[in-house]
């Protein structure tokens, strides 16, 4: 994709910016016709020549200054005077030299240009420059379009790219999001063949919205269906309408829809359209008619005015859907909803190998051992596992990636680089060692856990002093009771370990505790997996996408019974983590003694100890 060329752009907008300067230059010249020297004025005292004549013999004179009009001087209280009338007096010179007064005699009258520069352009260059620096600062805070925008109307500042056979991106160039580029394919083939949906009297939705969590790419497919349709593509950021000045939002997304319409073929893409799209609120604001609603029913407009069989399509992204006003939404504007998800191991796979593809790789790289261990990762957080194995190769002085860097890669993002300033005593490496053990042997000993793939005890930059990573073996879409209990037995294995073997307990455990806290109240609250209170839901989630933060829905009394139930959950799994360990033992012991000595160990180093028979 390439930008249109700006420079034309740039000089139209820099025309109402020299009226604008004009006009300012304008009023201050008028300012200094008819004010300023009215105040200068007051400041001199107005004599006449007798008078001059009496202060100097009487010796009240400092300094004398002759013109040919007129004379001006200072008495000995530095009060300024000025004659109106010189009479043909010969003898003055001799008359200050008498008198001994220091005086000058100017022969000549100011010439044009001297009398411009001293009384027009000097005493307000400094304000001119003043002007121009405030101006600059206002326009960018206000962004593109700035002082201009506010006085003319605002420009939409929406980017232009034109299809380039080099950087144009196409669905090829889009891994892991088979089913929403199955979707906007047909938005794709309309644009190449508009007739074909014409003759059979169907009409192409005039918009989509691309709905998912960050960085899944919903930006990228955006692209790549102008690619494909090879058509220009507008595209801006929703915040990007949002101005100071109420109407500036409504007269971007008019500029927005006219440039559209001009450039028919094309599509429109806005981003983060939550930030003006938001549900409307009558108690918003002075009466709900704020710049952020009126630019929101501006849209809804535009949206309604312009005719799809142009080939204007209009896409959107967004993370956050239920925040969405439901006029948006509705046939007509938003017709379709295209789901972003994070992508399942298949299509981890295939994004980590299509990124593969820029950098140079060993033979023995396996990307289904890292799309294993990478479940929930967004595709931009896959692209970054490759660049960091990347860097981390040239790092240790490889000329190619290799398995290990891709592993530490993932180490690297899931839980930060090594602390290698992080220095342990001996005693809590010790119990590290303990804690990291107690997690992979309760979940080794149970039946619906996640088999091992690394143990360490290194510490991290994300605050982790050693973690325990376990990798499935494929996408599960549905988790039992029994797994979920599992997962909550696993995570307070750590804590276990540290009771059965130290006695105590330390602060190592604060992120187990709050995940299997998590899990324990969704179990009671949001999967009906709890006998007393059945299939109510008790909790509802904001922000699918952006964490899924939970509120409670039910009285005191029953928040108080929910809180009941969570902790016997969690006590309950507690004490069956405590009693694995205690029938392992021996175990425990003798892996966590392994793992102090190398602080890192293999999964598979992991079970060969386990399952090996004592002696």
């Amino acid at each position: 994709m390439q930008q249109s060329d700006p420079n034309q752009d740039k000089r139209r907008k820099q025309k109402p910016f020299l009226v604008s300067y004009g006009l300012v230059i304008l009023i201050m010249l008028l300012l200094n016709t008819f004010l300023f020297p009215s105040i200068l004025k007051s400041q001199v005292q107005e004599v006449d020549y007798g008078t001059f004549i009496s202060m100097l013999e009487k010796n009240q004179l400092k300094v004398v200054q002759l013109e040919d009009e007129q004379i001006y001087f200072i008495d000995n209280e530095d009060r300024l005077y000025q004659t109106n009338a010189i009479p043909q007096d010969y003898a003055i010179v001799e008359r200050l030299e008498t008198a001994g007064v220091s005086f000058d005699r100017i022969y000549r009258k100011q010439g044009v240009l001297e009398y411009l520069l001293t009384n027009w352009i000097l005493p307000f260059l400094p304000l001119i420059l003043l002007a121009t620096w405030f101006s600059r600062r206002i326009t960018k805070q206000m962004g593109e379009g700035g002082m201009n925008a506010m006085m003319f109307g605002g420009k939409s500042g929406a980017k232009e790219y034109v299809l380039d056979d080099k950087t144009g991106i196409r669905f090829n160039d889009v891994a892991g999001q088979e089913e929403a580029k199955e979707s906007l394919q047909e938005i794709v083939e309309f644009l190449h063949d508009p007739k074909k949906y014409e003759e059979i009297g169907a009409k192409m939705p005039k918009g989509a919205l691309l709905v998912g969590p960050p960085g899944t790419g919903k930006t990228l497919l955006a692209r790549a269906v102008a690619g494909e349709a090879e058509v220009p593509f507008f595209s801006i950021a929703g915040s990007e309408f949002v101005e100071m000045f109420v109407g500036m939002g409504a007269s971007k997304v008019r500029d927005l829809f006219k440039q559209a319409g001009e450039k028919a073929p094309c599509i429109v893409f806005i981003d983060e359209i939550d930030t003006i799209g938001k549900k409307r609120d009558s108690g918003s604001g002075f009466g709900g008619n704020d710049e952020r609603e009126q630019t929101l029913n501006q849209l809804l407009t535009e949206m309604d005015g312009f005719d799809a069989a142009k080939g204007v399509v209009i896409l959107a992204a967004t993370n956050r859907p239920e925040s969405l006003d439901p006029a948006l939404l509705r046939p007509g504007r938003f017709d379709r909803r295209i789901p972003v998800e994070l992508p399942d191991l298949a299509g981890r796979e295939a994004i980590l190998r299509l990124h593969g593809r820029k950098v140079k790789l060993d033979s023995g790289c396996d990307f289904n051992v890292v799309a294993r261990m990478t479940p929930g990762a967004s595709g931009a957080e896959l692209a970054n596992i490759v660049n960091e194995a990347a860097l981390g190769a040239v790092r240790h002085g490889r000329k190619v990636v290799t398995q290990p860097d891709l592993q530490e890669a993932v180490d690297t993002i899931l839980a930060g680089a090594q602390k290698k300033n992080a220095i342990l005593s001996e005693k809590e490496k010790c119990i590290v060692a303990y804690h990291e053990v107690g997690h992979a042997l309760v979940a080794a000993l149970q039946h619906h856990s996640a088999p091992v793939q690394k143990i360490t005890i290194v510490p991290r930059t994300s605050g982790a002093l050693g973690f325990t990573m376990q990798v499935e073996d494929g996408d599960h879409a549905l988790l039992s009771r029994e797994e979920l209990l599992d997962k909550i037995a696993t995570f307070t294995g750590g804590r276990a370990a540290e009771e059965l073997v130290f006695g105590s307990v330390t602060t190592g455990a604060s992120n187990d505790i709050e995940q299997a806290t998590k899990l324990a109240r969704a179990m009671v609250t949001r999967y009906g997996m709890s006998e007393d209170f059945d299939m109510v839901a008790l909790e509802t989630v904001n922000g699918a996408y952006l964490g899924g933060d939970a509120s409670l829905t039910c009285s005191e009394t029953t928040a108080a019974a929910v809180d009941a139930k969570v902790v016997e959950l969690v006590k309950a799994q507690h004490a069956k983590a405590y009693a694995l360990l205690a029938e392992n033992r021996r175990k425990l012991d003798e892996i966590s003694q392994y793992l102090y000595e190398k602080e890192t160990i293999t999964g598979q180093e992991f079970m060969e100890i386990l399952d090996r028979k004592e002696a």
